[in-house]
């Protein structure tokens, strides 16, 4: 008897987006995590599914990097990580921190994609 093989996995592009209510390092770091806390919980995920992590914020943020919340994390230190500042567009939601995550899921697992707090708002559809 054989063992079965592992099913394939897929590439896949997660996005996600949370807000906060002040521009300050303890307020952008609980975001951060609880952002990726959802995105790796909604997703079954460990270090090892994930290649890269890009964050944007709006202009009104800039107390913390993201990226140094997602850089502490257990396992993570092989992640690719980037921070940037997301293009200003007048009337968008303000102080939200978006993430764009690559990595890897078993084929034919729908990723979930993560949207919190004020961010809800931006994609409607994903809740």
């Amino acid at each position: 008897m054989t063992d079965s093989p592992l099913p394939p996995d897929q590439l896949v592009a997660w996005r996600g987006a949370t807000t906060v209510n002040e521009n300050t390092a303890l307020a952008i770091h609980q975001a951060v995590s609880e952002l990726l806390d959802a995105l790796v919980t909604r997703n079954q995920l460990q270090p090892r599914h994930l290649i890269s992590v890009v964050f944007t914020v709006t202009a009104d943020l800039d107390a913390l990097f993201p990226a140094s919340v997602a850089r502490r994390r257990p396992g993570w230190e092989g992640i690719a990580l980037l921070d940037t500042q997301q293009m200003y567009v007048q009337g968008n939601l303000g102080r939200c921190i978006r993430l764009l995550a690559h990595g890897w899921l078993p084929e034919g697992q729908i990723p979930e994609h993560p949207y919190l707090h004020g961010a809800v708002s931006l994609r409607p559809d994903r809740q």
